[in-house]
């Protein structure tokens, strides 16, 4: 079979990819009164709710920020998904536009089609009722320091937007208001090669940023999906498949600059390894999704090239039998630096994304860095430990081709999961839990997933107790719908009684808020909202994720 060759583009542009295979999602979303309304540079689309048939998320409703705002709402004990998050609508006033013009100048747009793609990400299920007012292409810390000193004086929304790569609502607009795209604020602002780090804009990608340090030996070593940015993955905590060997953005961020509600700018550390001086403001900012400042700089701890790598796979009859392994080798104290988990469903669609005759039983893969005979005693010991759990079909790769050909599998596999169903949306959940727990989680997952009319597919990073599924619906059927949120509902759940989290490394936005009181506790999220409210009194920052609007002190 021929590669498709929507797949084989995927390799040079994953937005392409989302476009082309969105293109009729996105038109079912635009109504006959949003045609209407993109005759005018403000639509009120509070006037004319897109219809929802699930109940509204107890953080799904925060209001429009003004002077008097409360910020407290009641709890909806029975909250579900909302999959068009609901918001107030103000029009922006005239006398914004036009500060913010001269600060711009010709980097902003009040253009229907360049707002509504900034008001939906491009991996994501969820949609807002509104979208952004203006979108402004910030070129500077200077220049985001005016504008949210602006939108701060006015009360307007600002919703940072990076690489539109994640999938919890985290880019939404429910409130309209003010889009800052960082996407040009993209320069390598200094490399110290010889303290192993480098200063970045925001906007700088974390594979262009991997291809610039290429030639000095060097590498940033946390890999989410193609496309992201740098202060996304702040915003979001995020990690990847190689955090199990170097941790997650928390890990490997040293320190970074932020533009505060008010305008003004803090930096959170200094360039030292360590510190014990003050608050950890870096990590107060790492992962708080935009809700506290906008990042504008940021210092990252860099890597070697790992002098030889292995990269290796093999074949389970259980998904219970693969995630032992898993276990077991993360136990007998091998420093491995990918350990990634397929479950049958997913090696299928990967065989029909490719052309490919994978074995469609669970699948591990594994990468072995270090000195070429380190790498090569690692790969004989977890062969070993896998014939002791009843593994078959063990190949493994030294050549750099055969190495990124494996490699290409696990990487797109989220992407081959649409080859099944082009036309569907997914629901992909995050759940992460202590290490010794995440085979018993699979194992209880998978049997709900086999039982269910939807497609579903598991991607785990089996190495540090984090797996992802991937359900696949059709938007358009409210069964459908249901049916994927009972899943991660169960899922989310499974895990926060095992002592785990409801999302490992993707972020809260607005799809992960119903359950954070669960996991975290009221009080942790009053203390959250103290910290919210004492850098953002007028609710500017992205207003309406990350904390339940219920919360109240």
């Amino acid at each position: 079979m021929a590669m498709p060759s929507w797949f084989s583009r995927l390799r040079h542009s994953s937005k392409w990819l989302f476009n082309s295979m969105r293109l009729q999602a996105s038109c079912r979303t635009r109504t006959s009164s949003n045609s209407e309304s993109s005759k005018t540079p403000f639509p009120f689309w509070s006037s004319s709710l897109l219809p929802i048939s699930v109940a509204v998320s107890a953080g799904s409703l925060a209001l429009y920020p003004q002077s008097n705002l409360s910020l407290c709402e009641a709890p909806n004990a029975n909250a579900r998904t909302e999959f068009v998050v609901k918001g107030s609508h103000k029009k922006v006033p005239q006398e914004l536009i036009d500060e913010l013009k001269a600060v711009c100048q010709d980097n902003m747009t009040m253009d229907y089609e360049e707002r509504y793609n900034h008001g939906k990400p491009q991996n994501s299920f969820h949609k807002a009722v509104n979208i952004p007012d203006l979108v402004v292409f910030a070129r500077s810390e200077e220049e985001v320091c005016k504008i949210v000193k602006l939108c701060d004086k006015h009360k307007v929304p600002i919703v940072p937007y990076g690489g539109a790569t994640s999938i919890e609502g985290h880019t939404l607009c429910p409130h309209g208001g003010v889009c800052i795209d960082m996407s040009s604020m993209k320069n390598v602002k200094a490399l110290h090669v010889e303290d192993m780090d480098v200063v970045v804009e925001p906007g700088i990608g974390w594979m262009e940023l991997n291809e610039y340090l290429e030639p000095y030996g060097l590498f940033f070593p946390l890999d989410p999906g193609p496309g992201a940015t740098i202060g996304g993955m702040c915003a979001t905590r995020c990690s990847g498949s190689l955090a199990v060997r170097y941790g997650t953005m928390r890990d490997n961020v040293i320190s970074l600059k932020a533009v505060l509600a008010t305008g003004e700018v803090i930096k959170t550390a200094s360039r030292a390894r360590k510190s014990a001086a003050g608050y950890d403001l870096t990590r107060l900012m790492i992962g708080s999704e935009g809700t506290l400042g906008v990042i504008t700089e940021v210092t990252l701890r860099l890597q070697k090239i790992p002098q030889y790598s292995v990269v290796a796979m093999c074949n389970f009859p259980s998904i219970k039998d693969a995630a032992d392994v898993a276990i077991s080798t993360m136990l007998s104290g091998i420093q491995v630096s990918r350990v990634e988990l397929l479950d049958e469903v997913q090696v299928r669609a990967i065989n029909i994304a490719n052309g490919k005759n994978l074995p469609e039983t669970p699948t591990l893969m594994f990468e072995f860095i270090g000195t070429e005979a380190y790498s090569r005693e690692q790969t004989q010991i977890v062969q070993k430990i896998i014939s002791e759990h009843n593994g078959s079909d063990f190949v493994f790769a030294e050549d750099p081709e055969a190495k990124r050909e494996l490699w290409k599998i696990r990487k797109e596999a989220l992407w081959a999961c649409f080859a099944m169903e082009p036309n569907f949306e997914a629901m992909i959940s995050d759940v992460c839990v202590p290490l010794s727990c995440l085979a018993e989680l699979i194992s209880r997952s998978k049997q709900e997933l086999d039982a269910s009319e939807l497609v579903c597919t598991v991607i785990a990073h089996a190495g540090d107790g984090n797996f992802h599924t991937v359900i696949l619906f059709d938007p358009d059927n409210e069964e459908h719908r249901r049916e994927a949120e009972r899943l991660n509902h169960f899922m989310v759940h499974a895990a926060l009684s095992m002592e785990g989290t409801c999302t490992g490394e993707h972020g809260v936005g607005t799809g992960k808020m119903k359950y954070l009181e669960e996991e975290l506790g009221v009080e942790a999220l009053k203390t959250m909202k103290r910290i919210k409210v004492a850098l953002d009194p007028n609710n500017i920052m992205n207003p309406g994720k990350l904390i339940p609007s219920h919360v109240c002190f």
